[in-house]
């Protein structure tokens, strides 16, 4: 089997895109995984797209585990470009599995989406059972490490921050999937830790559920600065600063957010089973 895909990312969070609205590919979970370890293409996520009555597209989102997810902030940018480019619109509306998705495209391949508001009850994020999802608290022994007043946020899917004063004290990749697949959450979570360096900056490490220690996260950048918000430690609009740059997230008065940043070239590839 051989089909034509792209490949692109936002600031080195990286996707495969697969468009079945005209050819359907029928990859199975195996398959999927396949393409996403580092091994044969690799990429955080496998994007598909399908066809749409109401809107540009609609988007199916896959970890690198095989796992679905509900959205991807830097994923549904990457989408809305190509077809931007596609069909010479400067707005496209995405259907996902975390609602309609809209986005704005900008000079310099700088694409802003609307995220819209989060949802921040304990049933929501969802939580095993109602506890304060501002002030969860994670001792591990064996890693050495105790993990206080995270703050659980669902941007399309679950997600926990930390904010800590010194970042490099911390390793992600030890603490990440101890707190992913923690009995709190039954549908895992993403987990962000993160240091306010200033009221519109934040530096900030993410460890994805489902596919783990990624170069950035646009649901993360969100997640992470209406954390910052509700706790008092930031303004709006705030910079989330990843490894390879960063993303500008705005946050209105009914906590309604948008994250504008920019992709990469798009890049057509060729997948041979």
């Amino acid at each position: 089997m051989e089909f034509k895909a792209f490949k692109m990312d936002g600031l080195g969070n990286d996707f495969i895109i697969i468009d079945e609205r005209f050819d359907k590919i029928n990859l199975r979970n195996n398959d999927i995984i396949k393409i996403c370890s580092r091994e044969f293409i690799g990429c955080d996520q496998l994007i598909i797209i399908r066809e749409s009555d109401r809107n540009d597209a609609e988007l199916i989102f896959y970890n690198s585990d095989g796992s679905l997810a509900g959205a991807c902030g830097n994923g549904t940018r990457c989408v809305a470009y190509l077809l931007s480019k596609e069909n010479n619109k400067k707005l496209i509306t995405l259907k996902t599995l975390g609602g309609i998705l809209e986005s704005k495209i900008y000079e310099n391949q700088i694409v802003e989406t609307k995220i819209g508001p989060a949802k921040l009850g304990w049933a929501d994020i969802p939580l095993k059972e109602k506890m304060d999802t501002r002030n969860l608290n994670f001792n591990f022994e064996d890693i050495q490490v105790e993990m206080k007043n995270g703050t659980a946020i669902n941007v399309g899917n679950p997600h926990v921050v930390f904010f800590v004063d010194e970042l490099e004290k911390f390793n992600i990749e030890k603490i990440g999937p101890k707190i992913e697949n923690h009995n709190f959450f039954p549908e895992k979570c993403n987990v962000t830790i993160a240091k306010k360096v200033k009221e519109n900056h934040i530096k900030l490490k993410v460890w994805e559920r489902g596919a783990g220690l990624t170069k950035a996260c646009g649901t993360a950048a969100c997640a992470t600065a209406l954390a910052g918000k509700i706790n008092n430690l930031i303004k709006s609009p705030v910079n989330l600063v990843f490894e390879l740059g960063k993303l500008e997230i705005n946050i209105d008065d009914n906590n309604f957010i948008s994250m504008k940043g920019p992709v990469s070239k798009i890049q057509e590839i060729k997948i041979n089973f």
